[in-house]
């Protein structure tokens, strides 16, 4: 065999395998259920979550109800810090059983200067409790502080170690433009809407 189409060959075989492993990765990764007209779907976080800068009426888990034809419960709380946000996790999930929840948390530690390591292991712990109780999670990223508006890479990690669907960029697309934005840290409507539109498409691809 001549050495040019040794190494092709050799090549070949090579990206094969990659292929396989691969593959075969990305069809193990958690999907979400199927979201009926009977399914309760929980929005947990922060003022975001709540809607602040918009009507009550045209915050993204109102328009996201709308999108999917299901309840989705807003549980946003305005101000919380993901400290808060754990110790009232455990009460939500009593309350409404969800089969979904969106959690959206780590905005306000970031504005207060909260160190990287205590938001990742609040959210961890956050996360751990959804799992154990057989929730379904989507992970939303929260922009940094700076310039590129960038959720900081522990969102990612995160989602990847808990293998569950994460949306780390419709944040800060939203909040780099401002005719999206109701102030400096808050999306208007029109931001809320493309926030709900791209969580809901991240559930359907996910499912």
């Amino acid at each position: 065999m001549k050495k040019g189409l040794f190494w092709l060959v050799l090549l070949g075989i090579m990206l094969t395998i990659t292929y396989m492993i691969f593959s075969g990765l990305s069809s193990t990764r958690t999907r979400l259920r199927d979201i009926r007209e009977d399914s309760v779907i929980v929005a947990f976080g922060d003022s975001i979550t709540y809607g602040t800068g918009a009507d009550r009426g045209r915050s993204y888990p109102a328009i996201l109800a709308e999108l999917l034809g299901t309840m989705v419960i807003n549980e946003g709380s305005p101000g919380e810090e993901i400290s808060r946000g754990m110790e009232r996790l455990s009460r939500v999930l009593d309350k409404h059983s969800p089969q979904l929840l969106i959690l959206c948390e780590g905005g306000n530690d970031i504005l207060r200067g909260r160190p990287e390591r205590d938001i990742e292991s609040g959210l961890r712990k956050m996360l751990e409790m959804l799992v154990g109780r057989g929730v379904d999670v989507i992970l939303i990223g929260v922009p940094a502080l700076d310039i590129t508006l960038q959720p900081p890479v522990l969102y990612k990690d995160l989602a990847r170690e808990f293998n569950i669907p994460y949306e780390g960029e419709i944040l800060r697309k939203v909040l780099s433009k401002g005719y999206l934005k109701s102030d400096q840290i808050h999306p208007n409507a029109a931001g809320y809407k493309l926030l709900a539109e791209a969580v809901a498409k991240l559930i359907e691809r996910s499912q």
